[in-house]
């Protein structure tokens, strides 16, 4: 499935493709643990949260808020750090703090002078509308897991995209998460656009993406809005 020749609209998964969230989850641990005198691991934190987040968004649909409180507590029980449920809101709590990735904003204002442009995130409205505040770029488009209630891999947010935009337009999607965003558009015929920002390796079975790229700034490069 090769990329569109005229391209015309282009949307990117937010956290991990546009934000560095792994830092921002991990510097919050560690704010919150410095009160107990705990030291949080970071190569151990992020692989733990990601695998418990995936679990709790699994079941029945709540507000990521929700869901980042439950995953603080969990996280914190595997890691035997005595964090009261009470504490749990330090996690959305920070979600305001986690910043962009440095090529984001530049490479966002580039897209956006070629393509129309769009997100579509495993978050909630009022947490999306914060990190917003980071990006000098305005978005033609938005589709957060509040609205179409289930989180990705799910495929709601791919058909809520494609219906806004009435499939009249040429896709590409642009995103760092192989099993929340790549899989979903591999089944629905989308072109993706892998932001492997860690260099993962393919397991058996695994279908390769549209293209693959390092970093942000090379997807924009892929696509001619930079040269």
């Amino acid at each position: 499935m090769p990329l569109p020749k005229d391209i015309q609209f282009v949307t990117f998964d937010c956290y991990g493709t546009l934000i560095d969230w792994e830092t921002g989850v991990y510097e919050a641990f560690q704010k919150e643990a410095d009160r107990d005198g705990f030291t949080i691991d970071r190569d151990v934190l992020i692989p733990r949260f990601i695998e418990i987040q995936r679990k709790i968004q699994s079941g029945s649909y709540e507000l990521y808020a929700e869901v980042l409180r439950r995953t603080a507590v969990q996280v914190a029980e595997e890691l035997e750090w005595g964090l009261e449920s009470s504490r749990a809101q330090f996690l959305p709590d920070s979600v305001p703090r986690w910043q962009p990735f440095r090529e984001t904003n530049a490479q966002l204002e580039r897209f956006a002078k070629e393509f129309e442009v769009g997100i579509l995130s495993n978050i909630d409205d009022k947490l999306l509308g914060a990190t917003r505040r980071h990006f000098r770029t305005d978005l033609d488009l938005v589709v957060t897991a509040q609205q179409v209630r289930s989180y990705k891999p799910d495929p709601a947010h791919f058909k809520e995209c494609a219906r806004r935009i009435e499939k009249k337009k040429n896709w590409v999607h642009i995103a760092s998460g192989y099993p929340t965003d790549v899989e979903p558009c591999l089944k629905s015929k989308i072109p993706v656009i892998w932001v492997n920002r860690h260099g993962e390796k393919l397991e058996s079975g695994q279908k390769k993406p549209t293209a693959e790229v390092k970093t942000f700034r090379d997807a924009a490069k892929l696509l001619g809005v930079v040269s």
